[in-house]
């Protein structure tokens, strides 16, 4: 079996293909486990600056497999349990692991984007999606709700309303609708070297000020001022005594591009 996820890591930026094109990346128990695991990997190589995650062939995802389901009932529904002090299950985990990645994450949306591929979509930190992109919280139809983690990234993007709107009517929306509600981040006709090119942008910073820039805006966006506050200063100390903060002080006094150590943040 072909692996259901591959990853490329070159020049410092990993790019993560979902990679069932045949069924339009439709999620499986196998798909789940390498989301799960490329998010692990990445976390291991200091060295990845930023990510891009994209679906092979002619779609981001068409979410679940309900013809694997069948097949793997069992094993399906165990994976619903969380382990331990374990704050997602496998199918929370495998669109939240991006959220949790110490390092920005841009996903190429284009083709179908439905259910748990939208879910997954909505953990990176950017998405670039084509005009004609096909995107829905298509749970509606079979009967279900978002359960990858979309109760938490829906209601940071839609106000309350829309959120509902869209999950209670599994409406099908073009990338361009995506743009105008806040659920995409940027359009672009060739989505893949857009990301390309921010994720570029990215990696001549520090890559310590990139991880803890994501982690001040994931703990404060909805703290109390005191917290917000708290937080500023003690992510900003860890930035000030870290190498890479006193190698960009330096690479901008010599008017000359930074040569950063890798990212020291986990």
């Amino acid at each position: 079996m072909e692996p259901r996820v591959l990853v490329e890591v070159r020049d410092g930026i990993a790019t993560v293909t979902m990679n069932r094109p045949d069924k339009i990346n439709g999620l499986d128990y196998e798909m789940f486990v390498g989301l799960v695991d490329a998010a692990r990997r990445i976390r291991r190589d200091r060295s990845v600056r930023a990510v891009i995650l994209r679906g092979a062939g002619r779609g981001f995802c068409a979410g679940l497999d309900f013809k694997s389901w069948g097949r793997q009932r069992g094993r399906m529904m165990r994976s619903f349990i969380k382990w331990g002090f374990a704050k997602t299950n496998l199918y929370q985990r495998a669109a939240w692991c991006w959220r949790e990645l110490p390092v920005p994450v841009i996903a190429v949306v284009h083709g179908a984007c439905y259910g748990g591929g939208l879910q997954i979509a909505l953990g990176a930190d950017f998405r670039i999606a084509t005009p004609d992109a096909d995107l829905s919280v298509m749970e509606a139809k079979w009967g279900l709700i978002p359960d990858m983690s979309g109760s938490v990234s829906l209601r940071e993007l839609l106000p309350m309303d829309q959120a509902l709107r869209l999950t209670m009517t599994g409406e099908r929306f073009s990338g361009l609708r995506a743009n105008e509600l806040g659920l995409v981040t940027e359009i672009a006709d060739d989505p893949l070297s857009a990301a390309q090119a921010l994720a570029r942008q990215l990696a001549t910073r520090s890559p310590d000020a990139l991880a803890l820039t994501k982690a001040l805006f994931h703990r404060s966006w909805t703290a109390s001022e005191r917290r917000a506050f708290r937080i500023e200063s003690a992510l900003q100390l860890r930035l000030l005594l870290g190498d890479n903060h006193k190698e960009a002080v330096r690479a901008n006094m010599d008017q000359r591009p930074p040569v950063f150590a890798p990212r020291r943040v986990r």
